[in-house]
């Protein structure tokens, strides 16, 4: 089988599992390298998002993945999930958004593996851009509120990045494109609580974005309304009222339920070593454990919001 042949096999193969992918040339690392050094020079990237997200990525790639020759960018359906806190008495639901469970890279993985393997290849995880790639491949399109769409799957989708020495046979490397709805709906702009989606723009003020602070390690800014929160990581305002997402907004997952003994574990902040096993299968399976301590503060958060 040529390359031509095995790229369509590795496409083929991720669709048959409901995720859909593209491949493009190593040698657009670079192009997203400069367009988040130009964003962040000009001002238009945050410097503490810029600090704390956006300079760890892996553009240097020459160490661990000398042979890349590609970059295979994947969407995996993701539903959000429906978690409940029993607590004193009463029960507290919460929303886990899609992308936080990472279960699903595996399948992937496997996929583009087993599609390989006629060139005897090999696939190497990657940290890029993943919103970004998605949109420059034409995988998916911005909306305004600068999350990665995907036709049939909305926003409920996780992205994920590899690298191969496997060429780019066909590369499809194109222009970044807003949906065209967008241009004729301000939706997110109205409902979002911190004001952080701008309309003549794709990048949001992540700086302002709720799903950003709830994501760090550090005590909420004071202008942020306790009112706001939503989920118990994350947000989802702007994905909920999106008619984009009008298929899709309403799928849930099996989500989990955490006893009264389990609430108290984590809202008194054990840590995740010391979590019972079952406790921590389902953090685990919701793609939290590693994050037990920002689901402290933010589930404490949720409660006293409620109960008052």
């Amino acid at each position: 089988m040529d390359a031509s042949g095995v790229a369509r096999q590795i496409l083929s193969g991720l669709e048959k599992k409901g995720c859909r992918g593209r491949i493009v040339s190593i040698q657009h690392v670079t192009d997203l390298k400069k367009e988040i050094d130009l964003s962040h020079s000009q001002g238009v990237l945050d410097d503490l998002l810029y600090r704390e997200r956006l300079s760890g990525f892996q553009f240097n790639f020459s160490e661990a993945s000398p042979d890349a020759k590609s970059i295979i960018i994947t969407s995996t359906p993701q539903p959000q999930q429906k978690v409940s806190f029993q607590s004193e008495g009463r029960t507290y639901d919460c929303i886990v958004p899609p992308t936080y469970a990472y279960h699903t890279d595996r399948l992937v993985e496997k996929v583009i593996m087993n599609g390989l393997e006629p060139m005897k290849c090999h696939v190497y995880k990657a940290r890029l851009p993943d919103k970004l790639l998605a949109v420059r491949s034409g995988l998916a399109k911005y909306g305004k509120n600068n999350i990665a769409y995907i036709e049939g799957l909305g926003t409920f989708h996780r992205l994920k990045v590899f690298l191969s020495d496997f060429p780019a046979v066909e590369d499809t490397w194109s222009e970044l494109e807003m949906l065209e709805r967008c241009g004729k709906c301000s939706a997110c702009i109205r409902e979002c609580p911190t004001s952080a989606i701008l309309s003549d723009r794709f990048l949001i003020r992540a700086e302002r974005c709720l799903t950003f602070h709830n994501e760090r390690q550090a005590e909420f800014p004071g202008w942020i309304d306790p009112a706001w929160h939503n989920c118990l990581i994350g947000c989802m305002v702007c994905q909920l009222v999106c008619p984009a997402n009008r298929g899709v907004r309403s799928q849930y997952g099996k989500g989990e339920s955490f006893t009264e003994e389990e609430t108290a574990l984590v809202t008194k902040g054990v840590s995740a070593d010391q979590l019972p096993r079952l406790t921590a299968d389902k953090l685990q399976r919701l793609g939290l454990l590693e994050d037990v301590g920002l689901v402290t503060r933010n589930l404490n958060v949720l409660i006293r919001q409620r109960s008052s």
